[in-house]
C-alpha cells in the first residue's frame, strides 16, 4: 500500500514537472525596426506569474537576435483563459446476491480538466547600448542571467 502511494506521489511530480517544462511559448510581431510585440501563453500550471516571466525572456531574447541590447516595456496586457472541463460521469454498480438479498454500492465517477492558458502581452521598444534610452532599458544578456547564449538558441520553451 505505501508504495503504491509513494508511486502515484512520484507519478504526480514527474508529470507537473513535464507539464511546466513544456508547455509555454511566445509569438512576436515587429510593429517597427525597433518595437515589437510579444504575445506569450503558459500551461494553467504556471499561473500568471509564470507567463509574465515567458513573455519577459521572450522580449529578451528577439531583443538579441534583432541586433539589440535592451528594452523597455512601453504596455502590458494579461488574460487568463483557464477554466475547468468535467466529463459526464458513469455509474458503476456492484453487488452480491445472498439467501434472497441484494447487497449493492453504486459508484458515480466523473473526469474535470484542467485546461486553457495564461496569456501576457507586451509592447517592448528595443534599444543598442549607444542610443541614449539605454541607461533605462534592461539589459537583456542580464536579464536572461550567464547562460544566456544558450537561451537565445534554444527560445523560451517553459515558464520556470
Amino acid at each position: 500500500m505505501i508504495n503504491v502511494i509513494l508511486n502515484k506521489k512520484v507519478v504526480f511530480v514527474l508529470s507537473v514537472g513535464l507539464v511546466l517544462s513544456g508547455c509555454a511559448g511566445a509569438e512576436v510581431t515587429r510593429v517597427s525596426q525597433n518595437a515589437m510585440i510579444v504575445d506569450a501563453g503558459a500551461a494553467p500550471a504556471c499561473g500568471a506569474k509564470g507567463a509574465a516571466r515567458v513573455a519577459a525572456k521572450s522580449a529578451a531574447v528577439e531583443t538579441i537576435k534583432s541586433g539589440f541590447d535592451g528594452y523597455i516595456i512601453g504596455g502590458i496586457a494579461s488574460q487568463n483563459n483557464v477554466r475547468t472541463i468535467t466529463t459526464p460521469g458513469q455509474s458503476y454498480t456492484y453487488g452480491n446476491y445472498g439467501g434472497g438479498t441484494i447487497n449493492a454500492t453504486t459508484y458515480y465517477t466523473e473526469d474535470t480538466y484542467v485546461v486553457g492558458s495564461h496569456d501576457r502581452r507586451l509592447y517592448v521598444v528595443m534599444f543598442k547600448k549607444t542610443d541614449p534610452e539605454f541607461k533605462k532599458a534592461v539589459d537583456a544578456r542580464k536579464m536572461l542571467g550567464e547562460n544566456w547564449e544558450e537561451t537565445v538558441k534554444n527560445g523560451v520553451h517553459n515558464c520556470l
